[in-house]
């Protein structure tokens, strides 16, 4: 049987950070998201409260950008898991 990860969540959007939080809170996950998730006034007020929000927008149809991101937190959180929120296409 294998052990059990750490998990960590990525949020892309606004919608995402809250249903990331409403997950996070029961099992106190950390939550990383962009600046296009929350605001910086917004992230101060949480800041502190397992979030972590990068200075720039993160958008899961640029590669590299979330390529970055998950080196981030791999350096802060290594061998963990992370969820990322999947941006599907209305097409």
């Amino acid at each position: 049987m294998s052990e059990r990860k750490f998990m960590v969540f990525l949020a892309i959007t606004t919608q995402g950070l809250e249903d990331a939080f409403s997950v996070a809170k029961k099992t106190g996950s950390p939550v990383w998201c962009g600046s296009n998730a929350i605001s910086e006034e917004q992230y101060q007020a949480r800041r502190g409260k397992s979030l972590s929000r990068f200075n720039y927008a993160l958008d899961t149809r640029d590669p590299d950008v979330l390529a970055s991101a998950l080196d981030t937190i791999e350096q802060h959180h290594p061998n963990a898991v992370v969820w990322v929120e999947a941006l599907l296409s209305e097409e």
